[in-house]
Formats: structure tokens, C-alpha cells, sequence
């Protein structure tokens, strides 16, 4: 418990503050209104608002508008709040104003204060840190900046290791044949690197999806100001600002084609977190894959085994979970909801002002440092590690009363039908029921219900990993 305090003043009048904080009197009235839910905003959130002031006092600089010396400790106090030095400074829940006005004003206090200490003069929070930006297009861009770093560092590469991963597996199960099931019923044989060739395409377009919003997401607000007009800020700020913001980051940022747009609306995030709900659907998809195909060992499917990773029951000894395959199904379910919110925070642009920008820009870096932790994790503590069971695999293929399927052309569905309940009722194979009903010779049969033979085809370009 803080115990020694110093009295800040602002607009409204006197407010006591930590006497240790690196923020004031703005920061303080929002850390005392806002006691919701004990969540801050996130590091890379944190991190883009750095980077934001870092840019801008650059521009500031540029243009003649900050004293050179100001300029610098502003610049150099802003790429320590950029590193993450300062985190803990930033004590302002996600439940807050919806314009983020506290966040970026809790970044030009903490900025202004370790400004005034290198310069040995007041820097101020408002005239020198936010000179030519205002809360509504500096919170707009930080969720845009921060958003588009996350993807690039973390969610892609973690995604392309994915997808690297399932093409490696590929290649180690090349030529296994297995029964394909559609309904959760037999259907036709597949192999398993044709199955997992499936997922790792679904891996694949979503990193597409994801480089397609990119144009969009490197436009930036900044520049508009307050309602998209640019009051108080040069001409030229929000040029320069994109161009040093590239300098330290090797992004292309650029400025918003539209301001007005810019501010108002926040379709960009919408559209990123919808295509990061597809990368979530698609995790869905192969985790309860993974655990179907694990599932027994004696009455499940048993046709893998993943790696054994903690033990599954405190009541049950020897029982064994496909614990990673269930945390990526609740990290998937968590970023499908993460979207609806965002859609619907998206849908409270009232005319020039988004009034969620916090919870947009919460929910979107959650669900993008989620889905990167648990490709990586799907990837090594899962796929990387499973067996094969062959003999099962081979067992149910040999039963599988679909084969009959490949007979069609030859002696016609019907006769094909009777076949394949014939040889399911009797439990026995469907080679050798073929045998009792047609003439076909036994050579010609072993041909036409070769299990191998009858997964050719269903891939267009690429390497299918010898499936």
C-alpha cells in the first residue's frame, strides 16, 4: 500500500497521486473511475503508444514545432515507454473512456515525466508530448500499429512453423492409408498425409487472409486529430509521422487515404479480428481432428497417439488427456468471441468517434497473441510428436464396407449396396464378399479395391507430402 503522496493539479483542481508514479492528475482521476475489472491494456497496445510519441516528436522536431532539445528527451522517453521499461506505469483498466483519452494521456504524463527529468525543465503532457495529435487519432493508430506488429512477429511466423510442422508429418506418414469419414461415418480411404495436407492448407490462407488486411491496416489515423479535420496539427505532421513511425519499426506505415473514415470507423480491426476468427475456426477444426483420431485407446478410434504430456484424472490412474488439442479448442472459442465483441464494438462509431477503442484494442491483441501461442503449441506439443497406430488403421480399412465404392462402374450401385450390407452384417472383408456375388476375377478385384489406388487425386499444385 502506497502510504506517500503528492497533490497534481489539472482543469478539474487538486488530486493526490502516488508520489512514485510517473503520471499525473489525468491518469489518477481514470485509475479512481475506473475500477472494473482489474485489466490494464495490453504490452504491445503500451508498446505502439511509445512508439506513437517516439514518431511524433520526430515530426515535431522536423517541422520546427518542438525545440530540438525537447524534442530529444521526448523521443528518448518514448522509446523506453516503447521497450516495455515503464509497464507498470500504465495502471488504467480496459473499461474506460471509449475514446482510450486516458490511455494517451496516461502515455503523455509517464512521457513528460521522464522527459523533465533527462531535460531538467517541465516538459508538459499536453503542449509538448501530444503537440499535433489528439486521443481520437492516436488510440485509432496505436490499435492499427500495435495490431499489425503482433501479426508480423508472432501470429505469422507462429502460424508458418505451423504449417511447416504439418508438412514435415506429412512426409513422415507418407503412404499410410487410412479409412476417410464423412458424417462421422466410413466413407473412402485417404492417406494421412492427404488428411493432414487438408489442415495445413486451412494453416496456409490464413496466413494469406491475414497479409491481404495488411494494406489496410497500415494506414493510419494519425494526423486527423480530434474529428478528422487535422486542427492543431501542420499540414505535413501526418506524413512525417508515417515516415519516421516506418524508420523505427520497418513497417510501411502510411496515412489514412480518409481521416473521417480513420476515426470513425474502426471496420480494419473488424475485418482483421473476422479473419482471425477463420484462423480460430480452423485450429477448431484440426485440434478435435487430433482428438478423434486420438481418442481410446481401446473404444476410440485409437488411430494416433499423441505425446503423453500430464496425467489425465485425479481419480482414474493411467488415464491420459490430448491436453493440447483441448486448450486450442478454448483458445479458438475464446477468439470467436473476442470477434463478436470487437463486431459489436466496431458498430459504435457515433458520427466522427469510436466510443469502444479500448476494448477493440484489448480483444484484437488477445485473440492475435492467443492464436500465436497455441499454433506453436499445436505444432511442437502435439503434431510434431504423435504415432501412428498402422495396425488399426489397416484393421478398419480392411472392413470398410465403402470400398465397395470403387466397384460402381463396373457392376452398378445396387449390386454394389448389396455388397457392402452383406459384408457388414457378416464382419467380414468386402474383398471377399465381392468375390462370393460378382464374377469379377480375384485379380481384378484385388485392383479395384487396392485401398492405396483409391486415394489418388483430390490435390491441385503443390506437394501433397507424398500422400
Amino acid at each position: 500500500m502506497r502510504t506517500s503522496f503528492r497533490v497534481e493539479r489539472d482543469s478539474m483542481g487538486e488530486i493526490r497521486v502516488p508520489a512514485d508514479a510517473l503520471w499525473g492528475a489525468h491518469t489518477q482521476r481514470a485509475v479512481q473511475n475506473f475500477p472494473i475489472s482489474g485489466l490494464t491494456m495490453p504490452r504491445p497496445f503500451i508498446g505502439a503508444l511509445g512508439l506513437v510519441k517516439q514518431a511524433a516528436a520526430r515530426a515535431n522536431r522536423d517541422l520546427k514545432l518542438l525545440e530540438p532539445k525537447v524534442a530529444q528527451t521526448v523521443e528518448e522517453a518514448a522509446a523506453e515507454v516503447a521497450a516495455g521499461v515503464h509497464d507498470e506505469q500504465f495502471p488504467i483498466d480496459v473499461f474506460q473512456t471509449g475514446s482510450g483519452t486516458s490511455s494517451n494521456m496516461n502515455a503523455n504524463e509517464v512521457v513528460a515525466a521522464l522527459a523533465s527529468r533527462r531535460l531538467g525543465s517541465a516538459v508538459h503532457p499536453n503542449d509538448h508530448v501530444n503537440m499535433c495529435q489528439s486521443s481520437n487519432d492516436a488510440i485509432p493508430t496505436a490499435i492499427h500499429v500495435s495490431a499489425a506488429l503482433t501479426v508480423r512477429r508472432e501470429l505469422i511466423p507462429a502460424l508458418e512453423h505451423l504449417a511447416e510442422v504439418l508438412r514435415a508429418k506429412e512426409g513422415e506418414v507418407a503412404g499410410i492409408v487410412k479409412t476417410g469419414r464423412t458424417h462421422l461415418m466410413d466413407a473412402m480411404p485417404v492417406t494421412l498425409a492427404q488428411e493432414l495436407s487438408g489442415w495445413r492448407t486451412q494453416i496456409e490462407n490464413g496466413v494469406a487472409r491475414l497479409k491481404s488486411v495488411e494494406p489496410r491496416l497500415l494506414a493510419l489515423a494519425q494526423g486527423g486529430t480530434a474529428v478528422g479535420t487535422g486542427i492543431n496539427a501542420h499540414p505535413d505532421f501526418g506524413r512525417r509521422f508515417c515516415e519516421h513511425l516506418a524508420a523505427l519499426t520497418g513497417v510501411a506505415f502510411a496515412p489514412a487515404r480518409n481521416y473521417f473514415e480513420a476515426l470513425s470507423a474502426q471496420d480494419t480491426a473488424v475485418e482483421l479480428s473476422g479473419q482471425l476468427k477463420v484462423i480460430a475456426v480452423s485450429l477448431m477444426k484440426i485440434a478435435n481432428d487430433l482428438r478423434w483420431m486420438n481418442s481410446g485407446p481401446l473404444a476410440g478410434l485409437a488411430e494416433i497417439a499423441l505425446p503423453a504430456l500430464q496425467p489425465g484424472s485425479s481419480i482414474m490412474p493411467g488415464k491420459v488427456n490430448p491436453v493440447i488439442a483441448e486448450a486450442t479448442t478454448m483458445v479458438a472459442a475464446q477468439v470467436i468471441g473476442n470477434d463478436a465483441t470487437i463486431t459489436l464494438a466496431g458498430q459504435s462509431g457515433n458520427f466522427q468517434l469510436n466510443l469502444m477503442l479500448p476494448l477493440i484494442a484489448h480483444n484484437l491483441l488477445q485473440s492475435i497473441r492467443l492464436l500465436a501461442n497455441a499454433a506453436r503449441l499445436l505444432a511442437d506439443s502435439a503434431i510434431a510428436g504423435f504415432t501412428v497406430n498402422e495396425a488399426r488403421l489397416a484393421e478398419a480399412l480392411d472392413r470398410n464396407p465403402i470400398l465397395v465404392t470403387a466397384l460402381n462402374p463396373v457392376i452398378g450401385y445396387e449390386k454394389g449396396a448389396a455388397i457392402a450390407k452383406k459384408a457388414y452384417a457378416e464382419g467380414r472383408p468386402i474383398r471377399e464378399v465381392a468375390a462370393q456375388l460378382t464374377d469379377l476375377p480375384p485379380e481384378q478385384l484385388a485392383r479395384l479395391l487396392d485401398p492405396a489406388e483409391l486415394t489418388s487425386g483430390g490435390i491441385k499444385g503443390g506437394s501433397s507430402g507424398g500422400g
